[in-house]
């Protein structure tokens, strides 16, 4: 079943719509029909399972046959915090963590980052890495948007790693990886923030900083990694030792 985003305002309305490019897709792409069913999700965390009633100049008609809450969510709340690359990698990523099930997104500048977008560019870049999470989350089948934050700065991520339960910075000079012993309590562990570098990598001064606000430094194995290999490879593996992709 075919799923599509639903303004959340729609669904207590005695006769939903379903408007915009979804609608143009359902009846161009997909050719659907009234009578059809299709899948709903209103990015709040739950999902609907409708039947098209009819077209109309509005929109289309719709009829809530089963609502239910998702369950596509990871058990673990990840942020990833990602220092700008270059050129489209940022794009890419955003698409790979909302189907990792990463919760929030967070760029920002480092010392080494060589893209530096202006106010204005930075201003369409987000409603791109919006749009870009509201596809991938169509298609993963998620209840929830990945959350896009304003870009900030090394320091303010420092600073932010105490709301989290674990605070991680993947650094390619790191010798010792991420493996089951690193978590103490893991069944305790909600909220994990991970961090990753420009393609110039993080400077020793910004990992003694990391270190000093008790980050931990982990390394992802002895080859020299892609900096946006390294981050879809990061979620991997936390997923994997305290997510829902096995592990804990």
């Amino acid at each position: 079943m075919r799923y599509f985003f639903i303004d959340h305002s729609e669904i207590s309305k005695p006769v939903p719509l379903l408007k915009g490019s979804d609608e143009k897709h359902i009846i161009d792409v997909l050719r659907l029909k009234p009578g059809d069913t299709i899948g709903l999700c209103d990015g709040n965390g739950r999902n609907y399972k409708a039947v098209i009633k009819a077209f109309s100049f509005d929109g289309i008609e719709l009829s809530i046959v089963q609502t239910r809450l998702s369950n596509t969510e990871s058990n673990i709340k990840i942020t990833v915090a990602q220092a700008f690359l270059k050129d489209k990698k940022m794009d890419a990523i955003v698409r790979q963590i909302t189907e990792l099930g990463v919760h929030r997104w967070i760029p920002f500048i480092a010392h080494r980052s060589v893209a530096r977008p202006d106010r204005q560019k930075l201003k369409k870049r987000r409603e791109r890495w919006k749009k870009i999470t509201k596809e991938a989350t169509k298609q993963c089948g998620r209840g929830y948007m990945v959350e896009i934050s304003e870009m900030t700065h090394y320091e303010d991520i420092l600073k932010d790693g105490k709301k989290y339960d674990k605070k991680i910075i993947f650094w390619e000079n790191a010798l010792e990886p991420l493996v089951p012993p690193s978590f103490e309590s893991p069944c305790r562990i909600k909220q994990v923030l991970i961090v990753l570098g420009p393609e110039g990598g993080f400077t020793p001064d910004e990992i003694d900083s990391a270190k000093s606000s008790g980050f931990k430094i982990a390394g992802l194995g002895p080859r020299i990694l892609r900096s946006d290999t390294a981050t879809i490879t990061s979620v991997v593996l936390v997923q994997f030792l305290l997510g829902d992709m096995g592990g804990q």
